[in-house]
């Protein structure tokens, strides 16, 4: 049995798996996802997470046992502190979440890691995904938020780049599935969820939305994107499941500008938070896993 375990925790859910470190994927007998109410008192949460953990190492030897946990921010990675002081998990603030999950767990302090989350979807793709190969890396999640981040070769960044200036707003605004919901509603009068509602509209007006989505999308790669000198661009998140409605204009644009830069899909989607934050406590640790 392995002993190491991917932790992704969100604002309502906490997901995670036993990973195998030699194949770089999740042993999906170990999946377990409980929901979460980040905005709970403290000890309801901690409950909750513990009661999901237990689950994943309850046969795993506790000495052993190497977690890596993707965490929202703001957050003090290092030394495992949640600095969030509004909305989600705002009872949690100035509490040392590492030490917290390390007593209850009866696990060591320097077994746990943790890293922010929009860069553990980057470096689950780097660890177990469709960019191994690559050593400079820009990952895009594009869904209800916009997530970005870099990879420089040795760890992921998160880049923070969703309330960054963009025409006359902020990029999020224009690049997040709100951003689908809000122009169908200007374009037609009626309303959609996100990308799969449309996908049964019009072919015309599929068309009209993909295409105003993709000039959106290359004008954000000219004017942030291009500056990394990124050799591929990785997207993640459920917008990225429609890629192939604006793939054809969207490379027309990068063209245009003279931007050569290969694009790859995520293929593991959900499960790269997760592969992420197993990975970054392997490389961090410096334990050998695989032998």
């Amino acid at each position: 049995m392995q002993n190491i375990v991917g932790i992704d925790i969100g604002g309502s859910h906490i997901t995670m798996a036993q990973v195998d470190p030699e194949k770089r994927e999740i042993i999906t007998s170990t999946y377990v996802r409980e929901h979460v109410d980040s905005f709970g008192a403290r000890e309801t949460i901690f409950s909750a997470w513990i009661s999901a953990i237990e689950k994943v190492i309850h046969d795993l030897v506790r000495e052993d046992v190497l977690i890596g946990i993707a965490m929202p921010g703001p957050f003090d990675y290092e030394n495992g502190i949640s600095l969030m002081q509004q909305g989600k998990f705002i009872d949690m603030y100035q509490v040392n979440i590492k030490e917290e999950l390390a007593a209850r767990l009866s696990i060591s302090t320097d077994r746990i890691y943790f890293v922010n989350d929009a860069g553990a979807f980057l470096e689950g793709e780097v660890f177990g995904g469709c960019v191994r190969e690559y050593s400079r890396i820009f990952g895009v999640t594009l869904g209800t938020g916009l997530g970005t981040a870099f990879y420089n070769g040795e760890a992921a960044s998160d880049e923070d780049l969703w309330d960054s200036p963009f025409k006359d707003s902020i990029c999020e605004d224009y690049l997040a599935t709100r951003w689908f919901v809000n122009h169908y509603k200007a374009l037609t009068g009626d309303e959609i969820s996100g990308t799969k509602d449309l996908l049964d509209k019009p072919q015309e007006l599929q068309t009209r939305m993909f295409d105003d989505y993709a000039d959106l999308f290359a004008e954000f790669i000219v004017q942030y994107v291009q500056n990394y000198n990124a050799e591929v661009l990785v997207i993640g998140g459920n917008i990225a499941k429609v890629y192939p409605y604006f793939k054809k204009r969207l490379n027309q644009h990068l063209a245009e500008h003279k931007i050569n830069l290969p694009i790859k899909i995520s293929a593991i989607f959900e499960d790269a938070a997760i592969l992420g934050a197993a990975g970054y406590a392997w490389k961090k640790s410096g334990i050998n896993l695989t032998k």
